[in-house]
């Protein structure tokens, strides 16, 4: 299916590795022009020589912390009128609620929830100027399931998801929309670092780690960043029109609920 965005113009935060990668590999497939953002400079631009040798699109690199306001401006500047956005950053680590205190909260809110929301903030009046939009934020699939233990992540990324669908409403008749993508289980090197985490608290092997995530899986199996950077192209699409304010989960069909 040709997507029909060939052409278009994205910003793909923290997109040097992992879901942010994969997100910005389906879409220069689909030729859609990319400015990629990571924290590695060196990691950030090994990612562009390779998306570049791969696929004939222009590929600009902002690196920095997305949470930065600098970052962000820079970003702006690289590509001043985006078509899309991806906004995805590194998470929370794990924890205990008496653990954190209100330093580590607003941490977690200026990364999760802050910087995504002003980044949105940047582009949206521009898409709605133009008639065509997609925003993507790449959240959890702890927003609908929350665990105590991810509650940092959960908190923030929470206040994105209302946020997202309140805007949603607004820019709908302008051909621009806000989705969400809700991983669970996608075998990227944080998914690595969760199952060493495992191995070392549990007394297991990597292997084993592994494996009970799979048990935790409908699908008894690790998700690919290729299919969710592929569902991330699609909401991105032409086709994607009528689909606004939702939250899509990627986790093989574990979610329990009806909504």
């Amino acid at each position: 299916m040709d997507l029909g965005i060939g052409g278009r113009k994205a910003i793909v935060c923290a997109s040097s590795r992992g879901l942010g990668r994969a997100c910005a590999e389906s879409l220069a497939r689909e030729g859609v022009h990319i400015t990629l953002n990571g924290r590695d400079s060196v990691v950030l631009q090994a990612t562009a020589d390779a998306i570049r040798a791969r696929y004939e699109v222009r590929v600009d690199v902002v690196p920095g912390e997305i949470e930065s306001e600098g970052t962000r401006e820079a970003l702006m500047a690289a590509c001043p009128e985006p078509d899309i956005l991806v906004n995805n950053n590194g998470g929370p680590p794990p924890g205990r609620f008496q653990d954190w205190d209100r330093a580590a909260w607003i941490a977690a809110l200026d990364s999760n929830m802050l910087a995504p929301v002003l980044m949105i903030r940047a582009v949206l009046d521009g898409m709605v100027e133009r008639r065509f939009g997609r925003i993507v934020n790449i959240t959890s699939a702890m927003v609908k399931t929350p665990l105590a233990p991810m509650g940092l992540s959960t908190g923030a990324r929470s206040g994105l998801t209302s946020v997202s669908k309140a805007l949603s409403r607004q820019v709908a008749e302008a051909n621009v929309t806000l989705n969400n993508l809700l991983p669970e289980r996608i075998d990227t090197d944080r998914q690595r670092g969760m199952a060493e985490l495992r191995a070392k608290l549990g007394g297991v092997s990597i292997e084993q780690a592994y494996e009970e995530m799979k048990q935790s899986i409908a699908a008894q199996r690790l998700g690919t960043p290729e299919e969710f950077g592929d569902a991330c192209a699609f909401l991105c699409s032409a086709q994607a029109g009528y689909i606004s304010g939702q939250n899509l989960q990627l986790d093989g069909g574990s979610y329990a609920g009806l909504v």
